[in-house]
């Protein structure tokens, strides 16, 4: 019995120790490759295209906005808590011509005051954030009265079938996924931290499968 226990407690260490090696060192390859996709590149452009004044972009990850923001945007604030996407992220900002205050940091404890920005951007993010409602609370609370929220996130299907598929794959996806969630419904989600949708557009991206495929992209005021 008790050298039975031993080595189920070996594996399950061994099995911690694969995830984490997963997590560290392929994860981070896999994730910068996905952002890259050019299927991503107008939809980037045209959710930062009202990006103006002191702007705060939460779940930095591997850079990939810094390209895509308008021209008038000379200087940005940026947090992220995942260290292992330095390698990717650092070199795009010392190749910007915008200049990157990066915190890390996650976005459930913004170090900021109340009304402090004009702009809080977010672009496949929501997803793997573990208290999104604590997140988007903090995301009104550091916007200035007028201030806007411009996202773009992947989430919950209207279509049932869609929607079971994405209920059942969501724990295998947190898994392998970065915290990932496939069955958020992002719209419900802004709009119950309290700002006002303002132009979201819903649509199934193509060449992507439905489960993953279905995106919420547009704006929300703080009144």
């Amino acid at each position: 019995m008790g050298s039975a226990m031993h080595a189920c407690s070996m594996l399950r260490a061994d099995g911690r120790a694969t995830l984490s090696l997963y997590h560290h060192c392929v994860f981070p390859y896999l994730l910068d490759f996905a952002m890259r996709s050019k299927v991503w590149r107008p939809l980037r452009r045209r959710t930062l295209a009202d990006a103006r004044g002191r702007i705060l972009e939460i779940g930095f990850g591997t850079g990939m906005n810094l390209r895509y923001y308008p021209s008038s945007v000379k200087r940005i604030e940026a947090i992220d808590p995942d260290v292992d996407l330095d390698r990717f992220s650092a070199p795009r900002i010392a190749a910007s011509d915008i200049e990157v205050d990066f915190h890390h940091l996650d976005a459930e404890h913004l170090p900021f005051p109340a009304d402090s920005f004009d702009t809080v951007t977010c672009t496949l993010t929501l997803c793997s954030i573990p208290d999104v409602e604590h997140a988007l609370a903090e995301v009104r609370r550091v916007l200035k009265p007028g201030g806007r929220f411009l996202f773009l996130e992947h989430g919950l299907a209207p279509d049932p079938g869609v929607a079971r598929w994405q209920h059942r794959l969501t724990p295998l996806q947190k898994r392998i996924g970065g915290g990932c969630h496939l069955d958020r419904p992002t719209a419900r989600l802004v709009a119950g931290s309290g700002l006002a949708l303002d132009g979201v557009r819903n649509y199934y991206l193509p060449r992507l499968p439905r489960f993953v495929g279905y995106m919420t992209e547009g704006a929300a005021l703080k009144h």
